[in-house]
Formats: C-alpha cells, sequence, structure tokens
C-alpha cells in the first residue's frame, strides 16, 4: 500500500521579489515618519514597569533607585558647572572686550557678580552692557534701567531679528534692510567695537566675549551683528555648549559662550524666572511655577492666559492644561506639560513683563571709582546714548505697529 505525503508549498522566494517587498516596506515606514513629524507627533516611549507590589524590600528598592537618580543629577550638574566654568574663563581670558547680556525684563537678575570681577581682574580688559529684549518692556521703564546701568560700564539697548533662519539668508533675494527692519541697536553696537578696534592700533582683531545667562539672547545678539546664523539659537537651555568664535569684520571677531550657571544661593525668584533650579534637578516646575505666581498680579496672569480666577498654582495649571488641550489617559489635565509651557514663557522671548529699578539701589562693591572711570574711557558715550534713543524710538513705533501693546505686562517686584 501506498501512503502519499503532501509537501508543504515552499516560501522562498526570488531575490528580486524579496528586495522588491522590502523597498516598498521602507518606503512606506519612511512615509510614516514624515506625516508623524508634520503632525508633531513623536515615537512612544515604553513605560518604565516599576516594581511589582509582590516584590520583596521594595521600598528599599525604591529608595535606593531614588538616591542613585539624585547622585547622578548632582554629578551631571557638578560636571556641566565646571565645564562651563572652563570655558568662559576661556572667552574672558582670550577677549579684549566683555559683552554682558541681559535681559530687559530682569537686569539685575541676569548679572553675575563673579563673572564682573574676573572681567574687572587685571583693568586690561573693557566691560559692556547690552541690554537685549527691549520689545518686551516699557518704553519708559528700559530707559530708567539703562541710566541706572550706565552709572557702572557703557549700556548698549538692543532687539535682535527673528527673521534669519539659516545661513543661507544671505545669497537669497532678500535685502539686508528687509533683515534689519526688526533689529534695533546692532548698528550702534557695530559702530561702538569697530571705533574702539581702531583706537587701539593693534595688527590683531579686536575680540570680543559674549557672556551671560542662558536665553539672554547671547547668539542672537551675534547673529545679528554677523548679518546671518551664524550660532545655533535655540529655546532649550545649553544650546551653545562649547566656545564659537564667528569674524564679523576686518577688525572684530565676535566669541560666543555656553551660558553661566547660577549659584543655588540666588533668591528663588530670580533662580525661577529662568527655570534654573529646575535644569539643575533641585525643584519640581511645579514648584518654579508656585514662586513665579507669587511675583506676579493675578489679573493680569488671568487675561494673558485666558484663564479663570485661580486658588493656587495646581489650580491655575489645571486650568492652563483644559484650556490647551494638555491632556493625559483618561482627560485628566497633564499640569506638568502646562507648567513646562509656562516656564518656557517666562524663559523665551514671548511673554512681557518687566521687573522695576530699585529705588536704594547703591553701585557693587568691586565697582570704585577708578574702575568706573576706567570701564568708560576710551567709548563715544555721546554716540551710545544717541544710538539708544534712537532704538527705544525705533521699538516704540514697532511695537504700537504690530500692536504689541495689546499684550499684558507683568510687574515683577
Amino acid at each position: 500500500s501506498f501512503s502519499l505525503e503532501l509537501r508543504k508549498a515552499s516560501k522562498r522566494v526570488s531575490c528580486s521579489k524579496r528586495y522588491k517587498i522590502q523597498k516598498k516596506v521602507r518606503e512606506h515606514n519612511k512615509k510614516l515618519k514624515k506625516e508623524a513629524k508634520k503632525k508633531g507627533l513623536k515615537k512612544p516611549v515604553k513605560k518604565d514597569p516599576g516594581v511589582p507590589n509582590s516584590a520583596p524590600f521594595k521600598e528599599d528598592v525604591l529608595r535606593e533607585a531614588e538616591q542613585r537618580r539624585l547622585q547622578v543629577v548632582r554629578s551631571s550638574t557638578i560636571h556641566r558647572q565646571l565645564y562651563s566654568q572652563s570655558h568662559l574663563l576661556q572667552v574672558i581670558d582670550a577677549s579684549d572686550v566683555v559683552i554682558e547680556v541681559l535681559d530687559a525684563r530682569d537686569p539685575l537678575g541676569c548679572r553675575c557678580p563673579q563673572l564682573e570681577e574676573a572681567v574687572l581682574l587685571g583693568g586690561k580688559r573693557k566691560l559692556l552692557f547690552v541690554l537685549t529684549k527691549i520689545d518686551l518692556v516699557p518704553k519708559e521703564n528700559a530707559e530708567k534701567w539703562i541710566e541706572c546701568l550706565q552709572r557702572e560700564f557703557p549700556v548698549v539697548a538692543f532687539k535682535a531679528s527673528t527673521q534669519m533662519r539659516d545661513k543661507t539668508v544671505v545669497r537669497q533675494k532678500v535685502k539686508m534692510e528687509q533683515l534689519y527692519s526688526t533689529c534695533f541697536g546692532s548698528e550702534c553696537l557695530t559702530e561702538l567695537l569697530t571705533a574702539y578696534a581702531a583706537k587701539t592700533q593693534s595688527e590683531a582683531s579686536l575680540k570680543v566675549g559674549v557672556v551671560g545667562f542662558p536665553n539672554v539672547g547671547k547668539s542672537s545678539l551675534i547673529n545679528n551683528l554677523k548679518g546671518m546664523m551664524a550660532c545655533h539659537v535655540g529655546i532649550a537651555k545649553g544650546t551653545t555648549k562649547t566656545v564659537q568664535e564667528v569674524h564679523m569684520s576686518k577688525t572684530v571677531n565676535l566669541m560666543d559662550s555656553p551660558g553661566i550657571v547660577a549659584s543655588p544661593s540666588n533668591p528663588a525668584a530670580s533662580m525661577a524666572l529662568r527655570s534654573l533650579q529646575v535644569e539643575e534637578g533641585q525643584e519640581t516646575v511645579l514648584d518654579a511655577v508656585n514662586t513665579l505666581l507669587k511675583q506676579c498680579d493675578k489679573s493680569q496672569v488671568m487675561l494673558q492666559y485666558t484663564v479663570p480666577d485661580f486658588r493656587n498654582s495646581l489650580e491655575f495649571l489645571t486650568l492652563l492644561a483644559k484650556k490647551r488641550g494638555f491632556l493625559q489617559k483618561g482627560g485628566v489635565p497633564n499640569t506638568v506639560q502646562a507648567a513646562n509651557t509656562f516656564l518656557t514663557d517666562w524663559t523665551g522671548a514671548k511673554l512681557r513683563y518687566h521687573c522695576k529699578v530699585p529705588g536704594n539701589y547703591s553701585l557693587p562693591n568691586y565697582v570704585t571709582e577708578e574702575v568706573i572711570t576706567e570701564m568708560q574711557n576710551g567709548w563715544d558715550l555721546d554716540k551710545v546714548k544717541a544710538g539708544n534713543m534712537k532704538t527705544l524710538k525705533g521699538i516704540n513705533v514697532t511695537a504700537e505697529f504690530t500692536n504689541l501693546d495689546a499684550c499684558e505686562q507683568f510687574i515683577v517686584t
């Protein structure tokens, strides 16, 4: 008797067919990624299952894991502080002129006494203040801060242009006048540095170091002076990680530097204004928002974000999350995402607020009469004052034209 065994059909295919299938799969995946990128979707991150309840000594395991996490955060913070400090010292040592960039919304909170003392050490370098983002404060407030700060060092008012996108912007068929239509103060600062370089009568180019806290506008300042996007800019802190030298003209070279790492001894409000403690892992975004909300008027916050009255910061973030559609699974408001959005508005160039000039302001101990005379010597201060008046006048016209005055102005005391 015979028994026939039927063989299963082979799954082997020709090489050409297999390659064709693989190609179609790649094209399909590429198409899905492109569509997801347009929609702003991100690849889902696998959630940590955590320690199961049935595991023995669960509390001890969680406690050890938290201690390890805090240790990693502290070590990375210390490493970044040393790394940033070494680059800042490198910029200061190599500079003939140091520009300290100050956010016009909080100039005193952006100053670093330790850095200023390092610049003044030896008396060979000049220190210059540049007050950026002056379009985000009232004109009268900017004038008072310039009058206050120029008692110590020369001050240049500045508002960067946001129309520069990449390095090919100069090659496009766009006139440079159009690019600078929203930039104010660059002409005054350029003339100031060029004139000082001519007075030094040195064969080498004048090296100008640009320093300051994160997100004050250091890289944007350099890009506007250069006339093209030579330095990468971004809202996220730590965008500039190394020293970058930019050739501005035949006689002037600019040096971009990483942001200053603030000391934890600073006031909580000043740290929260730039989300510095959040970055260092010393507090949560919810704590930083709570600190900021205590510094400004509640009615102005309600008008700015179009939310109803709230009792505390958590209720405000819940209302903001519902307003913006920041919802988690089950429709639960994502207060952490709302807090990050709120802090980004404060640290970026979006929200208008201003700090008042203190009535009892006194000069720092390291700023003596001899230091003031030395720092102001060699600059054409009359031209600086005329340039600042022109800048503030231009900002005032632009604000009315773009209806920026309709935005609420927060006052931080």
